[in-house]
């Protein structure tokens, strides 16, 4: 089955057929599109016997800003190259792999230009058309744009919410629907016809919700902390949708550096899987692995790790064992009611539910994943003599660490007393290696003394996040969350650390609050050297933390639920950081903030609606557009948002669309080689992947990010 016929199940799920009618008359047009003269490509724009090129036109002229897409089925993966156009809707793709390629635009009020044939070395006008209607055109708007149309919760509603207003969007962005979905999107803000009949949008709300082996999360935390108010809101928004309502604000398109953004997507894995992250290098060494496979991380959904080999595109797979027998399976999970999409299926199986891969400097992948059940070994608890449960003994850990050599083809399990969620490691001579998800402690592995002793015990350790509020620089006895503060003690506070962050200025570890209390959030500082800890709060009108990370001179990244890209600058406080007042309030004046692109709720337009689950730090610029560039995921946009000269810029994934990740890292193949040898590699990472265009039976993607210096560079 060609990759093209694999798509047509988006059109049997009742998505727009505007994706494949692109030869429909428009009642739009100035003029028949056989009286369209195109620009000649042969006489504008130099090819190599490997690339692409040529002139978009329709009747309003050249088209700028428009992405043209050249795909295949003839290699195991699917693959797809896109670039944009230029002011003279001239285009270029490059380096193409030998193939036959079908070749067709997309663009904001466009319809979707038909397929032409074509191979590498050919000059290809094409011709498009504007689209017939607004909504035909809003059909291919980012996600953003139509969850923008949702209404919020009135003064009497937010009053059973604790925390208001900021709690609920909170709850709606960065810790509940849009975590794990693309809100926004076609999948989203339509009800599927085999979900059954209902007498209104909210009966089918409730019962949508309830599907599948997530159901029971699902529906638990909209009747819970959110008091049922959501359902009301998501059925007038989808009633307001089916009645053919379209969002009051339009998208613009590419322009600048967007326009310079070659695209590569592949696919991996199977239909029912989804991907968290992805490692192809070593973060602190970029060149490692270098043209190397890629390796995903598939958590909750399968054993079956993927591996994709972007030379040669093809995927494959390594079953990740586990250590006990009786390791908890999501499995045990049954559908929680049917699945529109798959009915009663159980869908998802795996033991190992590995979240995060990394590479080490040697090439071997680093997994977060389960190796057992949640009771931890007597090392861990209290009456061991290993020192940091003499500190801090545990009882639980649910998630552990495990190690792939591609090489020899070994997996080795590594158990810890600390749960684990991302990993980085340190820039240390030790390699250290550490973990997020530990709740109450931030959790560590020496990997070279793990590597030559096999002592997972005596290689690892982990600490509570202790703040020295009686400010004399060590770790004494403190109080506990939530009792009142002593003079004399200290104060713990529950590490809650989500992403997790060597500085490689200082040596410390960064770590960002994701849940919890309070709403806004917080970044929080330990110091592996003293065992000391330190909270900075997001302060209002701010709020909600979710993933970061840190750039080479420590200051630290993170994406909020209000909309914004937050930064915070340990240099700039100017209080104490430590002693009583030393509790999270005490540096504001560390923050700064960006808008993210978007826009804003009908009903609250000042704040966008973008909903960036993670932000990561271009260190050592792999894209090529400098070193420390803070890079956010534009989950709502189907790409990332990228921090250049203090102004966001979007690089999109227009094909196929709800493009969604949670996590993304850099890679440089070639140093000598310019923008070609440079790259951002990321996974799909929505829970549900069959959503994105195309629908059932399509697979998880990668996605392959390159900037060249101008829309026709070769």
């Amino acid at each position: 089955m060609s990759k093209r016929t694999q798509l047509i199940p988006w059109l049997l799920l009742g998505f727009p057929v505007l994706f494949f009618n692109g030869c429909t008359e428009s009642t739009n047009d100035s003029a028949p599109v056989n009286s369209i003269e195109p620009v000649s490509a042969s006489q504008t724009i130099a090819i190599d016997g490997n690339d692409i090129a040529g002139v978009v036109t329709s009747s309003n002229g050249p088209e700028a800003g428009v992405w043209v897409i050249a795909e295949t089925g003839e290699f195991d993966t699917f693959y797809a190259r896109i670039v944009v156009t230029d002011d003279s809707g001239r285009y270029l793709i490059p380096d193409l792999p030998d193939a036959n390629y079908e070749v067709w635009v997309r663009g904001y009020g466009l319809t979707d230009s038909p397929r032409t044939q074509s191979r590498p070395g050919a000059t290809l006008d094409i011709i498009s058309r504007p689209a017939a209607t607004e909504l035909e055109a809003a059909q291919i708007y980012p996600a953003a744009y139509w969850y923008s149309m949702m209404g919020l919760p009135n003064a009497e509603e937010l009053e059973k919410i604790d925390g208001g207003l900021n709690a609920y969007l909170g709850l709606m962005k960065n810790r509940g629907c849009v975590v794990c979905h693309q809100l926004g999107g076609k999948a989203t803000r339509t009800i599927p016809e085999s979900l059954g009949e209902f007498e209104t949008h909210e009966q089918a709300w409730v019962r949508r919700v309830s599907s599948g082996q997530a159901g029971a999360g699902m529906l638990r935390q909209l009747t819970g902390q959110m008091a049922s108010i959501p359902f009301k809101y998501l059925a007038d928004w989808t009633e307001r949708v089916a009645a053919g309502e379209i969002p009051t604000t339009k998208p613009e398109r590419p322009s600048g550096l967007e326009r310079n953004v070659v695209v590569t997507v592949r696919d991996w894995s199977n239909p029912k899987a989804y991907m968290h992250d992805l490692s192809g290098t070593d973060r602190r060494d970029p060149t490692v692995n270098a043209y190397g496979p890629l390796y995903g991380a598939p958590e909750l959904s399968t054993d079956e790790f993927p591996i994709l080999d972007p030379q040669s595109n093809t995927a494959t797979v390594f079953n990740a064992p586990v250590r006990d027998a009786d390791t908890p399976n999501t499995a045990d999970t049954p559908p929680n009611a049917p699945s529109p999409y798959w009915g009663d299926e159980t869908i998802w199986n795996s033991q190992a539910n590995a979240h995060n891969p990394m590479l080490d400097q040697d090439g071997r992948v680093w997994y977060t994943a389960r190796i057992r059940g949640p009771q931890n070994p007597d090392f861990c608890r209290e009456g061991s003599d290993h020192p940091s449960a003499q500190l801090f003994p545990t009882t639980t850990a649910r998630r552990h660490l495990s190690v792939y050599d591609p090489d020899s083809g070994e997996y080795k399990f590594v158990d810890t007393c600390f749960g684990t969620h991302h990993l980085q490691f340190a820039y240390d001579d030790d390699n250290t290696l550490w973990t997020s998800g530990g709740g109450a402690v931030v959790g560590w592995l020496k990997t070279n003394q793990f590597l030559e002793t096999g002592d997972a015990a005596a290689s690892q350790g982990w600490s509570p996040l202790i703040l020295d509020t009686n400010g004399n620089g060590r770790v004494d006895d403190w109080v506990e969350p939530g009792e009142p503060m002593d003079p004399a003690l200290d104060m713990r506070v529950s590490a809650s650390f989500y992403a997790i962050m060597p500085n490689p200025a200082d040596g410390s570890i960064w770590g960002s609050q994701a849940y919890g209390t309070p709403i806004g959030g917080a970044v929080m500082r330990f110091d592996p050297v003293t065992g000391l800890g330190e909270k900075f709060n997001v302060p209002a009108p701010w709020f909600g933390s979710r993933g970061a990370d840190i750039d080479k001179n420590g200051v630290v990244w993170v994406s909020l639920g209000s909309g914004h890209l937050g930064s915070f600058d340990r240099n700039k406080c100017k209080g104490p950081l430590n002693g009583p007042t030393a509790t999270g309030d005490h540096c504001p004046e560390g923050w700064s903030f960006y808008d993210l692109p978007g826009p804003g709720f009908d009903d609250l337009p000042d704040n966008s609606v973008e909903s960036s689950y993670y932000t990561w730090v271009d260190q050592h610029n792999t894209l090529g557009l400098g070193e420390d560039i803070p890079i956010a995921t534009g989950n709502l946009f189907d790409g990332v948002h990228v921090l250049v000269d203090e102004e966001l810029i979007t690089l999109r994934v227009p094909y196929p669309l709800g493009f969604y990740t949670k996590g993304l890292e850099g890679r440089i193949d070639d140093i000598d080689a310019g923008w070609k040898g440079r790259g951002l590699w990321m996974p799909s990472g929505d829970r549900t992947p069959w959503f994105k265009e195309g629908g059932v039976g399509t697979k998880p993607l990668v996605v392959q990010m390159q900037m060249r210096p101008d829309p026709l560079a070769k």
